[in-house]
């Protein structure tokens, strides 16, 4: 039966063995005795599987019961069998993100631009930070890296430029390039090592190319000139200068056996202290021998110190002489000699073995410059340097944040960095643990304590530290982050107070109207029945990207044996939000149906987005479930692989087309196409971090020099580097001319086309492309792109022409291109006609409903616009069609309250907007503006936000000067001023072309 793997692994659950006085064994003969069917097959394996890994995970016990070695045996599969038991509902909870969430996101939002638009320049990095950890929970990372770039670009100090740029080259995880250095440059000054230790306010200079990258003539030097330039004029033995005159020396420090000429003047000229001793009321005043050797300096450091009084040089000298000039420098306060010296050893540093051993010496001496420098060879060897104890030792303790202090070192931004990196390596670990206390020590804003402290609350939650969580999550309530009381709820529930969480979640939800879905969802863990599935269905419905309410709906129905109900439910949410855990879910799922190749679908692709994914519970590499799997399904060559994902792929089944790509590199590892292929597919769908490790193993693994190149210009683009993708696909084309490098620049520059004479020279690079060898799939795309820009010029005939060259080698997608020419020639039957095939053979058609609804009738348009926000409630354009004509209706209310509720779960641009632009309509210009400031907050230089933005401003001004001004008014005539029908009239034609625009 289909059911009996379940059945069988259902009596072995972890929860109930334990309950027991000891672990249940598993008989042997029960499962045969059941049948051998296909799935009694696969238990077997999957116990033979089990048999052998807990016996090598757990050998060490052989020494400690050598004498039985039968009960061990069967203890440990017993033990691993009931450990990898079905999914729970009382096992599974949703996770609590490690990030800052906010009660009123736009409101958030409004806020902090205007504290950025009113800011100095000088602390606009400050700013563009906070804007960085507000956007971190958001799906798409572009917005926190492109405030990550501004940061940078506006960062003033040493300090906070090494930072930001090395975080900059995290980003990319450039560390996971082969061949490329630490310390390479980037080539343009924001994120050049050397530029970084260049203090100084410059943002226009952070996007010029750095003059590591340019040629001596390019940077107005010439070799005579360089050697002019570090050419020295004394002796580097004695440091006398041989024209130097014997007279110009009237005093000798006396070191030992020897003595070092000194000019008074000069050596006095280094410091106070040294003026004061050699003019003040010293004994050392009168005297023209001075002895020094109780000081701790050399002759040879005091004679560098007597050429710097002449030279202000130290560039000469020995790095050991310059070692011990940084010291007498502090001693004796000698600013100007400190600062060179620490620009000259701040040079030195170049690799992680020279860091750590200046490290040490730089903080000694507080030498910003050189443990600046120091760090940032740590920080750009993220995430590697943080198993390495000797940089470690830097940063995790009290005494190391005091020392980096004392050093001008010790900063948020800097722990801020290391422990996010530090909780993706291990959540658990002590040196997370100690860089956020170091974190939250630094944190001097309220944002930031509430970030520090919410994150220790959810390591400490992790750690099953439950007390110190709680303690911590109510800090970062107290600073006021509220989305921390749902680790405080969840940290008092494990210890044993449910009822106690349940209040807390409660009062949350009455104190904060409207309710958000999370808020319903955590109420639900510590509610049982039916008011638990009204408070996950509650969850669902205020914010359906919410995924524990689908995966706890889809367990409960596995518990009930409604495995096929089980299966759409998890649909729901696979099918417009990917994650490994509900493609586990769904796999477990198939499995129990013996859908064995549906399974081996699933696990694959949950690989592609994490290859280190443990499955069943967090037991066994998801590999490995691979190998029992492939016992059950037929075995596919490589080219049988190539026609199923031709398949897949016209069949807009992106799930499907990454298990194929996983199937074919688990036989070719080292496929570069395939990576890129991965990689596209995982942007399709929406998974950032999983496309671009893709996109940077293709870049490793590309067979040629042009190849590497094309992938390096994808991923700048999709990091914000559009010029210097450009370039990267310029340098290819020059190596030898390709597909995909005409395609990538044709691509990045069609962003940027804004008149036909640019839109034709895209069209010659695609042509260009399209001459080139390439795969069907590659040529259906870039044809399908070069429709688009036909179109964009007027020529409908070369656009139907190249969308029916596309759809002839099966590219699905591009029936929708061909729709648009048909409704732009007014066949408006034959455009959703189109669409309508689209829908028929595309599996994951929510963009297709979404689409077909421009070529129908309203009641029709309606119907397939609630069919695409069913399959995919994140795309933005059925709610805002469904607020224009309520708007339409003059239901003002009502059309406000539909785009509010797609706010609500994702703040988009245009949704704020049009919002904005009701708002001024019905005359409402504090909302107008709140919602137009956190619009800009998402993206600056949106030209009609910014337009809407100054024109509610100026009518609220002139409201409130006209209530200055005639205050005698009776509030009633006021309002009634405000709310004039001259007023409706103007949003009545206003919003004709205004609402629809999409």
């Amino acid at each position: 039966m289909p059911q009996h793997i379940f059945n069988t692994m259902r009596s072995l659950k972890m929860m109930d063995g334990c309950k027991g006085t000891q672990v249940y064994a598993l008989n042997p003969t029960a499962s045969g005795a059941a049948g051998g069917g296909v799935g009694e097959k696969f238990l077997q394996h999957l116990q033979d599987h089990l048999r052998v890994n807990s016996v090598r995970s757990k050998s060490h016990r052989r020494y400690q019961s050598f004498s039985q070695p039968n009960n061990l045996n069967s203890d440990i599969v017993s033990e691993a069998l009931a450990i990898y038991g079905p999914p729970q509902t009382d096992l599974i909870e949703p996770q609590i993100d490690p990030c800052l969430r906010f009660v009123d996101f736009v409101g958030t939002l409004a806020e902090v631009y205007r504290r950025l638009e009113a800011c100095p320049e000088s602390r606009r990095s400050e700013f563009y930070m906070e804007q960085c950890a507000i956007f971190r929970w958001l799906p798409d990372p572009k917005l926190f890296r492109r405030c990550l770039r501004s940061a940078r670009q506006h960062a003033v100090d040493v300090h906070s430029k090494v930072i930001l740029s090395a975080w900059l080259r995290f980003e990319r995880r450039e560390d996971e390039l082969f061949g490329v250095s630490a310390m390479d440059c980037s080539g343009w000054n924001m994120e050049c090592p050397k530029m970084s230790l260049v203090s100084g306010y410059n943002p226009e200079s952070s996007h010029d190319t750095c003059s590591c990258s340019r040629t001596p003539e390019e940077n107005g030097l010439d070799s005579q000139g360089q050697e002019c330039s570090t050419s020295t004029f004394h002796d580097g033995d004695n440091g006398v200068d041989e024209d130097e005159d014997d007279d110009d020396y009237d005093m000798w420090f006396c070191i030992a056996d020897d003595e070092v000429r000194c000019n008074r003047y000069k050596i006095a000229s280094l410091s106070r202290p040294f003026k004061s001793m050699l003019y003040g009321s010293f004994m050392e005043s009168k005297k023209e021998r001075i002895y020094f050797t109780q000081n701790g300096i050399s002759a040879k450091a005091m004679r560098a110190a007597e050429v710097f009084s002449r030279t202000k040089s130290v560039d000469s000298f020995d790095p050991n002489v310059v070692f011990e000039l940084l010291v007498l420098a502090n001693r004796f306060c000698c600013f100007e000699m400190k600062s060179a010296c620490d620009v000259y050893l701040a040079a030195l540093v170049d690799d992680m073995d020279t860091a750590v051993l200046l490290v040490e010496y730089g903080l000694d001496e507080t030498a910003y410059l050189l443990v600046a420098a120091c760090l940032q060879v740590f920080l750009r060897e993220l995430p590697n340097c943080m198993h390495n104890p000797n940089v470690m030792k830097v940063f995790c303790s009290s005494e190391a944040k005091d020392r980096l202090s004392q050093a001008g070192h010790a900063s948020f931004m800097l722990y801020n960095l290391l422990s996010q990196i530090a909780m993706e390596e291990d959540m658990k670990s002590n040196t997370t643990v100690m860089l956020l206390e170091r974190m939250g020590e630094c944190a001097n804003e309220d944002w930031q304590k509430q970030l520090a402290f919410h994150q220790l609350g959810c390591v400490m939650l992790e750690r099953k530290e439950y007390k110190d969580a709680q303690k911590w999550f109510e800090a970062a309530v107290e600073a006021g982050h509220v989305y921390s009381l749902v680790g405080v709820a969840r940290a008092t529930n494990k210890r044993g107070h449910k009822y106690k969480a349940y209040k807390l979640m409660n009062s949350l939800i009455s104190d904060y109207p409207p309710a958000a879905g999370w808020m319903y969802q955590e109420r639900s863990l510590y509610g049982s029945g039916k008011e638990k599935m009204m408070d996950l269905n509650t969850a669902t419905e205020m914010d359906p990207t919410l995924s524990f309410p689908y995966k706890y709906r889809a367990v409960s129905m596995m518990e009930e044996d409604r495995v096929g109900a089980s299966i759409s439910e998890i649909n729901k949410i696979i099918g417009f939000k990917v994650s490994p855990d509900c493609l586990e879910l769904r796999a477990w799922f198939l499995i129990a149906l013996e859908e064995y190749e549906g399974a081996l679908t699933d696990v694959r692709a949950l690989l592609t987005l994490d290859p280190q994914y443990m499955m069943f519970h967090g037991k066994l590499p998801g590999d490995q479930l691979v190998e029992l799997l492939c016992h059950h399904v037929q075995q596919c060559s490589q080219a049988d692989c190539w026609m199923k994902l031709y398949d897949r792929w016209s069949s807009v089944d992106d799930i499907g087309s990454l298990a194929v790509v996983h199937h074919m590199l688990s036989n070719d590892p080292g496929k570069s196409l395939l990576r890129f292929r991965q990689s596209l597919l995982l942007l399709r769908l929406n998974c950032h971090k999983a496309a671009m490790r893709s996109l940077r193993m293709a870049r490793n693994h590309a067979a040629s020099e042009h190849e590497r190149l094309v992938y390096e210009g994808w991923i700048l683009y999709d990091t914000g580097y559009r010029e210097e993708a450009i370039a990267k696909a310029e340098e290819s084309i020059s190596i030898q001319r390709s597909f995909e490098a005409f395609f990538l620049k044709a691509y990045v520059l069609s962003e940027k086309t804004t008149d036909h004479d640019s839109s034709f020279y895209v069209i010659q690079l695609l042509e260009e492309a399209l001459r080139c060898p390439s795969d069907g799939l590659r040529k259906g795309q870039a044809l399908s792109n070069l429709a688009s820009v036909y179109i964009d010029v007027d020529k409908l005939d070369h656009a139907a022409d190249c969308y029916t060259n596309a759809l002839n080698i099966k590219h699905t997608r591009a029936h929708q291109g061909l729709a648009r020419v048909y409704h732009l020639k007014n066949l408006r039957k034959a455009a959703f006609d189109e669409m309508t095939k689209l829908i028929d053979k595309a599996q994951y058609n929510a963009s297709a409903y979404e689409k077909r609804s421009e070529y129908c009738e309203r009641d029709m348009a309606k119907s397939d616009l609630s069919m695409a926000t069913r399959l995919d409630p994140l795309r933005t354009y059925p709610y805002r069609y469904r607020a224009a004509v309520l708007m339409d209706d003059h239901k003002e209310a009502e059309a406000i309250s539909e785009l509010t509720k797609a706010i609500a779960f994702k703040s988009d641009l245009q949704l704020l907007h049009l919002r904005a632009a009701f708002h001024d309509s019905m005359g409402d210009y504090s909302s107008t503006i709140r919602d137009c400031e956190a619009a800009l907050c998402l993206e600056p230089n949106h030209s009609d936000t910014i337009e809407l933005y100054r024109k509610a401003l100026k009518r609220a001004s002139e409201i409130q000067n006209t209530a200055h001004g005639a205050s005698f008014f009776p509030p009633s005539l006021l309002t009634s001023f405000v709310n004039s029908g001259q007023r409706k009239m103007e949003r009545v034609c206003k919003l004709q072309t205004t609402w629809r625009k999409r």
